[in-house]
């Protein structure tokens, strides 16, 4: 759907029209899109606290319930696995389930399970309290990317132009999610027990499912004849699956080790704890909406905010511990003013990759349309659960074996992999079209002498 007024008529999707476009968006939007907008804010809002809020409580809650730090992390991670598996069906059968109906089942599953996830401590301890653990955390990874997929592509479909701004925005309500979710978890838990943070929200992100049902707008589209195996082997999109993964390991990492950590090193009491949490959301919910727009007023930069958000995403990690070689003192500022850097790095190097992927399916024949917007919905979710499954099983184990110092470090290293990768890529790219436009001059001239020489002797 175009903004009403737009004199121009349609223009590719993911930002790649005049720059006038987001400003003619901006100024002038409908009731419908409005309506679209408050449904995406609430559930990237209720599903980013109810995520966040397991961070500064649950990892020490689980080790009195016999869970080690491997199995904790296993936990946080089982999310992103089945998350990576839903994402898939849920991207390919958008159309058929229907986006609407998507949306409001997964947001009223998840709010559900979040409530129930606060009667665990009733559960005994050991496997028992561990398996209701995996199930309850694989029932909401289902529900979550459920409303999420329909989400980013009932987003994308309302607002084609300015895909990137309009999703940069509501990463703003996805930080400030993350940004409310470990502090008032945390002030929550000590204040009233285990059992009122997990029901407080459930109960919000419960609330929310008649507002969307009234109105969020029910978009028809045609079954799509692409795949997802189609996209990924994209060249392009396969690099750029790469660097998502990365980013999305990175973030998952902290989960089960950041807080361990903190409180070890600087014996903080859990209420604080989820202050550490608030510089890398905060500071990513900030950035986000000014990189969105940025992508979608010069596209041509997004290759490099993409490689710069690796990169410096790589420096963060090796300076989080700081890691052992750097033989610089652990200090509590320096981790907060780490993980504000971290926040804002994620911010430029992630928000491009969605209208990125997007343009090269179009590019590729990929039809416009909200089967495509659900296929790369559905790869994005995907391509984010890899490295969220990786980051917290891996970073738990290193946690347990080298400490948190060293395994932060090996974690920028993929980060670093991933930015040098996409750099190379863009590098090789420019190259391969500055010698096909080369090869189309040289023939263009010949065709004219050829042409000229024809005439010439026509006139002879």
């Amino acid at each position: 759907m175009d903004s009403p007024g737009d004199p121009e008529g349609p223009r590719p999707p993911g930002g790649d029209g005049p720059p006038g476009g987001a400003m003619e968006t901006s100024r002038r939007l409908s009731r419908e899109q409005i309506f679209v907008l408050i449904s995406a804010a609430s559930i990237n809002l209720g599903s980013m606290m109810c995520y966040s809020i397991l961070g500064p409580f649950f990892p020490k809650e689980a080790e009195k319930k016999g869970a080690s730090n491997t199995v904790i992390g296993t936990i946080f991670g089982c999310y992103a696995l089945f998350d990576f598996l839903a994402s898939l069906v849920f991207g390919k059968y958008l159309v058929h389930i229907g986006a609407k109906f998507m949306f409001v089942a997964g947001m009223f599953v998840s709010g559900a399970v979040t409530v129930l996830f606060g009667l665990l401590d009733q559960v005994p301890e050991g496997p028992v309290f561990i398996a209701m653990c995996f199930l309850l955390r694989i029932t909401d990874a289902i529900s979550f990317e459920a409303a999420i997929t329909a989400s980013s592509s009932i987003v994308a479909k309302a607002f084609p132009n300015n895909v990137a701004t309009v999703l940069g925005s509501l990463e703003t309500f996805s930080g400030l999610g993350l940004v409310l979710g470990p502090p008032l978890g945390g002030f929550l838990y000590q204040s009233f027990g285990y059992e009122v943070p997990f029901i407080f929200l459930g109960c919000i992100v419960l609330l929310m499912v008649p507002l969307n049902m009234c109105i969020l707008p029910n978009y028809e589209s045609d079954k799509g004849k692409h795949s997802f195996w189609k996209l990924i082997t994209l060249p392009k999109v396969a690099f750029l699956s790469f660097v998502i993964t990365s980013f999305s390991s990175c973030f998952g990492f902290l989960d089960p080790t950041l807080s361990l950590f903190v409180l070890e090193k600087f014996n903080l009491p859990a209420g604080y704890v989820g202050l550490v949490f608030l510089g890398l959301a905060l500071s990513y919910a900030i950035s986000s909406p000014l990189v969105g727009l940025l992508s979608d007023k010069m596209p041509h930069l997004r290759k490099w905010l993409l490689v710069f958000g690796n990169l410096t995403l790589a420096g963060c990690y090796m300076l989080l511990g700081p890691a052992p070689f750097l033989h610089i003192k652990s200090q509590l500022w320096l981790l907060v003013l780490i993980l504000v850097i971290n926040g804002i790095s994620a911010g430029i190097g992630l928000i491009p990759t969605f209208p990125e992927i997007l343009s090269c399916a179009h590019e590729n024949g990929f039809e416009e349309g909200l089967s495509t917007l659900g296929l790369v919905s559905g790869l994005f979710g995907a391509m984010w659960s890899v490295g969220a499954f990786v980051g917290p099983t891996l970073g738990g184990f290193l946690y347990e074996k080298i400490g948190f110092e060293w395994a932060a470090a090996l974690q920028g290293l993929w980060a670093l992999t991933s930015g040098l990768a996409m750099g190379l890529f863009y590098l090789l790219e420019h190259l391969r079209r500055r010698r096909r436009s080369e090869l189309q001059n040289i023939l263009g001239t010949e065709e004219e002498r050829t042409a000229l020489l024809s005439d010439e002797r026509g006139e002879g």
